[in-house]
């Protein structure tokens, strides 16, 4: 694929959407392309991550419990699997397959802290964009919290964060 064709898929993808342009030209320039065939695998829960994938052509589906029934999640073109391998070498939490001939762009922690570190702007709304999500969660949990409380007819109490 052409620099331009890489580029077009990143800035569909998310985070990557808040790439400014020649954010995404350095990522597109300095990401590694792969090339699977169907039932292929990209990784396999439990392994240590590589980096964030960003899917440009076919389809990949991502199975989190391992054992043969049909995966939760199927990703396709503009889509990110990893976000958090793209900061951190984590364990996988899922096995992905290629469901038919795929391509994907690879994108290390190492190139994300380069991007991030040349691009303070894109480094801020990416802060931004993953803060939200983080209060999101936290309020999800917390109206879980409220629910299990009012199944069980007692305050179940938070638990304190260590070290307080």
């Amino acid at each position: 694929m052409a620099l331009d064709d890489d580029i077009a898929i990143l800035s569909q993808a998310p985070l990557f959407n808040l790439l400014e342009r020649d954010a995404l030209r350095l990522v597109a320039f300095a990401s590694e392309t792969r090339t699977y065939r169907a039932g292929d695998v990209l990784f396999r829960k439990g392994d240590r991550s590589d980096g964030g994938y960003v899917v440009s052509r076919g389809a990949v589906a991502l199975d989190a419990r391992d054992d043969g029934s049909p995966a939760a999640f199927i990703a396709g073109p503009g889509s990110l699997i990893g976000q958090a391998a793209l900061f951190a070498r984590i364990e996988r939490r899922a096995t992905a397959t290629a469901r038919e001939p795929s391509t994907i762009i690879r994108v290390t922690p190492s190139l994300m802290r380069r991007v991030l570190e040349e691009f303070p702007a894109a480094a801020a709304a990416i802060h931004d964009v993953m803060a939200e999500d983080l209060v999101r969660l936290t309020e999800g949990l917390e109206r879980v919290r409220q629910q299990l409380i009012a199944i069980d007819g007692e305050d179940i109490p938070a638990k304190a964060p260590e070290g307080d």
